[in-house]
């Protein structure tokens, strides 16, 4: 029988109070399974030429694992670039709501907060 070791990793982002209580909460509403985790990362498009991937997802080749207080956590290590430093949270407020991020890295940013150059 074939041992498998995963090595678990310090986070390169953070996640506010809120953004944390909204991810458990959506965690245990969508009833994952156990080769389910949260992806983070970054993809082409959006009016600034990327945007910010964050989505329960099953671990792929070329992913890091993180645990984010209790949150088991993915990021394809080619991502870690773009998401270094970045923080995450979450508003829940009349006029926004949803997860926004503000990102050191990036050189600029649409409107909405969820695309960057």
């Amino acid at each position: 029988m074939e041992t498998i070791i995963s090595t678990v990793e310090t986070a390169p982002l953070k996640f506010t109070s809120s953004a944390l209580a909204e991810l458990h909460r959506l965690q245990a509403s969508l009833e994952l399974s156990n080769d389910q985790y949260l992806r983070i990362g970054v993809k082409g498009g959006g009016c600034s030429g990327m945007s910010y991937l964050l989505a329960f997802d099953k671990k792929e080749e070329g992913d890091t694992i993180y645990d984010v207080d209790g949150i088991r956590t993915v990021m394809n290590k080619a991502h870690v670039m773009y998401v270094l430093g970045m923080e995450v949270d979450w508003e829940n407020g009349l006029a926004n709501r949803g997860f926004s991020f503000n990102n050191p890295n990036a050189s600029s940013t649409c409107g909405c907060g969820q695309s960057f150059s």
